[in-house]
């Protein structure tokens, strides 16, 4: 019979992850590598570990996550969002803890479409007179 595990979906930008919470040793795998290999910033590594770490659980659970899409910030942001939902789905009183931390708030901010005429979204040609 397979481990029973918690499941959280998260997103940031384009970014999007799929995270697995099970009772365990401590394991963080990304992509089948482990946290470290994936992630080499240590920022993101903080950000990341913020909801395990608010809730005291960074050594009794293994996590296994799947995230694909944007860059490595907005795929940093993924996690987080979807570690604190499956830490959520696996002990709800952990969800004050998560709201306060933030780690629960989708953070909103995507590229904005480019208009007819700009070079960018927002961004107009030189204008000249002549």
């Amino acid at each position: 019979m397979a481990e029973q595990y918690y499941e959280g979906i998260g997103r940031r930008k384009a970014a999007s992850a799929r995270v697995r919470v099970m009772t365990g040793s401590g394991q963080f795998t990304v992509n089948e590598k482990t946290l470290e290999e994936f992630f080499t910033r240590t920022g993101d590594k903080e950000t990341i570990l913020g909801p395990m770490t608010d809730s005291g659980t960074r050594s009794a659970l293994d996590v296994s996550v799947k995230v694909q899409g944007g860059g490595v910030t907005g795929q940093a942001g993924a996690v987080r969002m979807g570690l604190a939902r499956a830490l959520v789905k696996y002990n709800e009183e952990l969800e004050r803890i998560m709201r306060d931390g933030g780690h629960l708030t989708r953070d909103p901010r995507v590229k904005e479409r480019k208009k007819p005429g700009l070079k960018r979204a927002r961004k107009a040609p030189t204008y000249t007179k002549r």
